[in-house]
């Protein structure tokens, strides 16, 4: 039979004799795929995973991750790309000055902004973000009932403050009525901060800000959806200020979250 698969008499008894054998240096590996795998509500794959590893100090690979992986029966469940349509028209309001340019020196730099809608029990939440494009930090944030431009200059508002009221950031967006409203540019025009828009209908023009509302949904928010609004609302703060800022790492941060990531800054 070794012949037959042209395998050595040695290695095939050595496998024979030590496959009982535990070896706890890899269960601890094993152990700490899986810790990784649960905080991330099942999303997270083998290069999260790897990365994550080598964030704590371990030598570990995409290859090896994933048989770590399948040795504890934990899989991904991160759904297939979507596929975007492009369009070129540009917004009559404001340019399209980011033009996909999303990899910043700093923080404050650039920011950007989106909307969301989250079904909760008997009515939508809809949820405002802005995003500082450095380490991908969530920097602002607001929750309501309705999709105006008062929950975006709400959201808006928090990150101004939040980050210092810095001056000459640059802030990008899709063109939503919520932000192509007289009262939000105005409040642009109050904080100094330039406005710049995505072409209409091309979701790539601000694919950080669509990767992020589509990390919630499909890593963290329940398939069955939330019961009542609050439950919603207290999730999604969850998510933002326990998870996604602070324990969630991100492959453009090499794996370091968003305060980590900022928190380089600091030691040089």
């Amino acid at each position: 039979m070794c012949k037959l698969f042209g395998l050595s008499t040695s290695s095939y008894y050595y496998r024979v004799n030590h496959k009982d054998i535990i070896d706890p240096e890899r269960e601890q590996l094993k152990q700490q795929a899986v810790d990784i795998h649960t905080v991330s509500r099942g999303s997270a794959g083998a290069r999260t995973i790897a990365g994550q590893l080598t964030q704590q100090g371990e030598k570990v690979g995409r290859y090896k991750a994933a048989s770590l992986m399948r040795e504890a029966n934990i899989s991904s469940k991160q759904p297939n790309k979507h596929k975007y349509k492009i369009a070129e028209e540009e917004s009559k309001i404001a340019p399209n000055i980011l033009q996909r340019e999303f990899t910043v020196q700093a923080p404050n730099v650039v920011w950007c902004g989106d909307v969301t809608y989250i079904w909760a029990g008997t009515q939508w939440l809809y949820l405002a973000v802005v995003m500082d494009l450095y380490a991908r930090k969530i920097v602002g944030w607001a929750c309501s009932t309705r999709p105006d431009s008062t929950l975006t200059c709400a959201a808006l508002r928090m990150a101004f403050e939040s980050r210092g009221r810095p001056k000459d950031v640059l802030f990008h967006s899709d063109q939503g009525c919520h932000y192509t409203s007289i009262k939000y540019r105005q409040q642009l025009w109050q904080y100094q901060i330039k406005q710049s828009m995505s072409r209409r209908g091309n979701c790539w023009d601000n694919a950080p800000m669509e990767r992020f509302f589509r990390s919630f949904k499909t890593e963290w928010m329940p398939k069955e959806y939330y019961n009542t609004y609050d439950e919603a609302e207290a999730d999604v703060l969850e998510y933002i200020l326990r998870h996604y800022n602070t324990e969630r790492g991100h492959s453009y941060n090499n794996y370091l979250s968003p305060n980590a990531m900022e928190n380089l800054i600091l030691t040089y």
